[in-house]
């Protein structure tokens, strides 16, 4: 349990309050109540399966609200559970264990901070604990690791900022050491160094083949978004790998890449991380 994430939530069967049942089912069970109760009313109703008898149009309104509302019944109830929480109710949830949302914070990253919050509520320095104080220092944190280099009694926090680069900047770092620091959040032994996880920036050189009749500024448009689209999913240990790249470069009109830098995937450490430097995009001809 000690390294349980929002992602191990994603992993589990949504709860289910009210029960489900798809549009078809709904239908024919409010048919059949219809055939059911049309004689004790001296009626003789046989015409369930024509769509445009009056009975039938309002039974299909009815039963599409039905159905709404059932829904809509579920996402209101899973609203008080932390994977499916967003806005408001979020915000009440998580004051149940004592945390309020930063300003500017994001709904996931209010998630990640509550997950922290509880998994750290020993005061015997456990990571959770440091990494909680540390994401809650500042809204320019993106993510913190706390880790020990061999059998060195020193802890490090890697801290990794919202900037497009990554990179802790001197300010910031010491607001994440006077915050985890602080006497009623350290433990008495521990000593800390404090630094950026961002330890590379990697350049990118792609020669792009594209499709005949494709628009040449895709490449510039390209080259402009992949450093931020990295910066979006390289958070802490994520490995950034050529076929990460490829991937992101092989967009509709694209008819091959040809990597030439980085050579190889560049392989991280939990507490590194490594964002894009400038990217370099060529059109090395066309194809169909």
């Amino acid at each position: 349990m000690s390294d349980f994430t929002l992602d191990d939530l994603a992993a589990l069967p949504k709860p289910e309050i009210i029960e489900e049942i798809s549009y078809e089912p709904l239908l024919n069970a409010r048919k059949e109540k219809i055939v059911e109760l049309a004689p004790s009313y001296g009626l003789t109703y046989d015409v369930e399966t024509l769509e445009t008898d009056p009975a039938m149009i309002i039974s299909q309104s009815g039963t599409y609200r039905e159905a709404v509302l059932r829904a809509r019944g579920n996402d209101i109830a899973r609203s008080a559970y932390l994977y499916f929480a967003r806005g408001a109710a979020l915000e009440h949830l998580a004051a149940f264990y004592d945390v309020v949302r930063m300003a500017g914070e994001s709904d996931d990253r209010l998630k990640r901070r509550v997950v922290l919050a509880v998994k750290g509520r020993s005061t015997a320095g456990t990571k959770p604990r440091y990494q909680f104080y540390a994401m809650s220092s500042s809204i320019e944190v993106e993510d913190a690791e706390v880790y020990t280099v061999e059998r060195s009694p020193i802890l490090y926090a890697a801290v990794l900022s919202t900037s497009l680069d990554g990179v802790a900047e001197a300010p910031l770092l010491e607001t994440v050491r006077a915050a985890i620091e602080d006497p009623e959040v350290r433990g008495v032994n521990d000593t800390f160094v404090v630094r950026s996880a961002v330890i590379e920036v990697a350049p990118v050189t792609v020669a792009m083949t594209l499709l005949p009749n494709t628009d040449a500024s895709i490449v510039a448009t390209l080259a402009a978004q992949l450093p931020a689209a990295w910066a979006e999913q390289g958070k802490l240990g994520r490995d950034l790998t050529l076929d990460w790249i490829r991937a992101y470069l092989m967009v509709p009109g694209v008819h091959s890449v040809q990597i030439s830098e980085p050579a190889n995937d560049i392989v991280m450490q939990p507490f590194e991380a490594v964002r894009i430097g400038a990217v370099d995009l060529t059109i090395a001809g066309r194809e169909f």
